[in-house]
């Protein structure tokens, strides 16, 4: 959320993209038309800044149906702008469109998801009950369906939300239908495992652990949020409950994973210290040889310490529910929060724990 890391979010008919300036705090705006309809869900190439997937409504033949297509915005507003507020909102431009993800055979978009490590050529759509594999080519004005796959069973099954894992060589996604939680592999798009009634309501939203390859995040209408370790999935190795309503996004730190954030419809973020699961428990390791032997002592006196998971901060600035919780990409201790009614709110993690941690 620098100059060259904007915000992005989606508002009905337009993309806002959000220009921070952390030395001033100040906040710039420019406005793209996304002219083909109401946006559900977005996201951005994690190879080409300029890049971004949206899923849309649109009518067909009388019924509302959702949609994906992959866009390019102008390329001025790829490194960042600074418009002043005020005039921005008069400097409207139009999204290039670069290529619909054609699933008018297989349901209506529920989520978009980009290949995390990849070359920005491979995207995964979730469609009803229908995981669909793409290879964008030529410049990405195309989108060829590779493979797919169908989730199965009694009912009307649909996927809500899920998540490509950055570990495993970028072969492994999790995906959320109802209370359930699956992963699959990518090459075969199998079933690796599941977390039956994983949530006691809908399961909302998922994340990986950026350095622990099998740790994995969820939340959902039971105002939970659940750590998973999926290589034994039959209890959530930690359980957070300390939302008062649906639980809507869970992100994790992408340099520290021992914060999570999380938005919830009760307008309330929060920001939690889960020490003990990751991926440095004891902290930073430091060389005995740079240790005097008081300080020594005093390191394994806090080996000893018990691990503290707590929550650090609640944040509420929001009066909505809060349905994006999102870290900077440039700035690990930047993030923003975004709200029903539309407000966008940039906090940052307390200086005293930012100084704990690097300390």
């Amino acid at each position: 959320m620098e100059d060259d890391a904007p915000v992005i979010y989606g508002l009905e008919f337009q993309i806002h993209i959000i220009d921070f300036d952390d030395e001033n705090n100040i906040i710039n705006k420019n406005v793209l038309l996304h002219q083909v309809g109401e946006i559900w869900h977005i996201s951005a190439s994690p190879a080409d800044k300029g890049v971004l997937a949206t899923c849309y409504n649109k009518t067909s033949d009388g019924k509302v149906v959702t949609c994906a297509a992959v866009w390019r915005m102008p390329k001025e507003l790829e490194s960042g702008s600074h418009e002043s507020p005020d005039d921005s909102s008069s400097n409207t431009q139009t999204l290039e469109l670069l290529c619909h993800l054609d699933n008018t055979a297989h349901g209506n978009m529920a989520c978009v998801m980009w290949e995390p490590m990849g070359d920005g050529k491979k995207i995964i759509s979730l469609a009803d009950n229908n995981i669909l594999l793409w290879d964008l080519q030529e410049s990405s004005t195309k989108a060829v369906l590779s493979s797919s796959s169908a989730l199965e069973g009694k009912g009307q099954l649909r996927f809500t939300s899920g998540r490509w894992s950055p570990h495993h060589n970028c072969t492994q996604i999790a995906t959320a239908n109802d209370t359930t939680v699956r992963g699959w592999d990518t090459r075969s798009m199998r079933q690796i495992y599941s977390i039956e009634n994983a949530h006691g309501q809908l399961v909302r939203d998922l994340d990986f652990n950026p350095n622990k390859q099998y740790y994995l995040a969820s939340c959902g209408d039971d105002c939970k949020v659940k750590f998973w370790d999926t290589r034994n999935v039959t209890e959530p190795v930690k359980t957070l409950e300390e939302h008062s309503h649906w639980v809507w996004n869970v992100r994790y730190n992408h340099s520290h994973d021992q914060l999570i954030l999380t938005g919830s419809s009760d307008s309330r973020v929060i920001l939690s210290n889960m020490v003990s699961i990751s991926s440095e428990p004891f902290g930073h390791m430091v060389d005995d040889d740079e240790l005097s032997d008081q300080e020594e002592q005093h390191q394994e006196e806090k080996i000893k310490e018990p691990l503290q998971d707590s929550v650090i901060a609640t944040y509420e600035e929001h009066e909505d529910s809060v349905y994006a919780v999102e870290w900077s990409s440039a700035d690990p201790w930047l993030f923003a929060s975004l709200s029903y009614d539309g407000r966008l709110v940039i906090n940052r993690v307390p200086r005293a724990l930012k100084y704990h941690i690097l300390l």
